[in-house]
């Protein structure tokens, strides 16, 4: 079993291996790892390699960016033996959450981050949402990504929409005026935690998210875009020098961050 603490140090090497290394974002958190000097690139795992390499290259971290029918084995085999995980893969629903849990405290010393979005300007602009939605009537978000995404809605938004639903809850504010009887189509968007969200799917885009908070004769917009996947990169190599010292199941970048 490969042994780990949490404790950080300032000379430490992170031993790293990244899972869907071929992909999109594998490709580009491969290329990441092996410019930090704070991290050497172990292994570069597509899904027709055995996750025991983990093992024999003695990695202390997966990120794991593969698709959701992979993922949850992934990071079990990970906590399993002692390594630590960050996972940008979406997938991750209660059930899968709540097992996962269980599985982590039976590993008391292994940390896994669960992050919907990597982009630190994505996050804030959830945070800015969830500290604005209180005092608007409405909101309701839009999420745009590229046309070969599989999974809508977006991690990211559906975290988004629970974040600005809790925190309009404990403000007392209540469901959001919809007069629609009829929506046969589904043209209201998908409904998550009382919050219609809405997935666009476009050629030539990256990863965008609006937020729209409205009240009688005004209108908040927060917009976060990327462009490119390199904006994801900064918040993924934070995630792996975090997720040591951050023991237990930790959903959202967020838990990582200053933010309060």
């Amino acid at each position: 079993m490969v042994q780990h603490t949490g404790e950080m140090t300032t000379n430490k090497i992170w031993r790293v291996a990244v899972l869907g290394a071929k992909g999109r974002m594998g490709s580009e958190a491969v290329r990441a790892v092996n410019t930090a000097a704070d991290m050497d690139l172990v292994a570069a795992l597509g899904s027709a390699d055995p996750l025991t390499k983990l093992l024999d290259v003695k990695a202390d971290v997966i990120i794991d960016l593969t698709v959701p029918t992979a993922t949850e084995a992934n990071v079990r085999f990970a906590v399993e033996h002692g390594i630590h995980a960050v996972v940008g893969t979406t997938g991750w629903d209660e059930e899968r959450l709540s097992s996962l849990k269980q599985l982590l405290g039976e590993h008391p010393g292994v940390g896994v981050l669960i992050a919907p979005n990597f982009a630190i300007g994505s996050i804030l602009a959830t945070e800015f949402a969830a500290k604005a939605a209180r005092y608007f009537e409405s909101a309701e978000i839009i999420e745009i990504h590229h046309p070969n995404k599989v999974d809508a809605p977006s991690g990211t938004a559906a975290h988004t929409a629970r974040k600005v639903a809790a925190a309009r809850d404990a403000a007392g504010v209540g469901a959001a005026p919809d007069a629609t009887e009829t929506d046969p189509l589904g043209s209201r968007g998908a409904k998550i935690d009382g919050i219609s969200v809405h997935a666009v799917r476009l050629r030539g885009m990256v990863a965008h998210q609006e937020i729209l908070l409205g009240d009688t004769g005004q209108l908040l917009t927060i917009r976060h875009d990327s462009f490119d996947r390199a904006s994801f990169m900064p918040g993924v190599l934070l995630g792996v020098r975090e997720v040591a010292s951050h023991p237990g199941l930790s959903v959202g970048l967020d838990n990582y961050l200053e933010l309060s």
